[in-house]
């Protein structure tokens, strides 16, 4: 069955840095666009970055642009998202999503 496995999530100080890692499986993985959203609690699920099934062209939103890179390898069936220069406000449990799956969330901590 479809899969998606997240991983890498933590607490780190602002200005800190962590990579999430998403794991796929069961879908051929490289013909899949793929995304990273998060959701804060008490907000909406809001998208952060996306990756064309190539890798070629990737889009994020306004408020991570400069600080996050998202990447993928099809060889390994795997989504990165790089985030630096975190802020509280990226506080969140962030998600894999593609294949039309959600994965089950990594939760990412901005604090001090």
């Amino acid at each position: 069955q479809v899969q998606l496995v997240e991983s890498g999530g933590g607490l780190v100080q602002p200005g800190g840095s962590l990579r999430l890692s998403c794991a796929a499986s069961g879908f051929r993985f490289s013909n899949y666009a793929m995304n990273w959203y998060r959701q804060a609690p008490g907000t909406e699920r809001e998208g952060v970055a996306g990756i064309s099934s190539n890798g070629g062209s990737t889009s994020y939103a306004d408020s991570v642009k400069g600080r996050f890179t998202i990447s993928r390898d099809n060889a390994k069936n795997m989504v990165y998202l790089q985030m630096n220069s975190l802020k509280p406000e990226d506080t969140a449990v962030y998600y894999c999503r593609g294949a039309g799956t959600w994965g089950q969330g990594t939760q990412v901590t901005v604090s001090s």
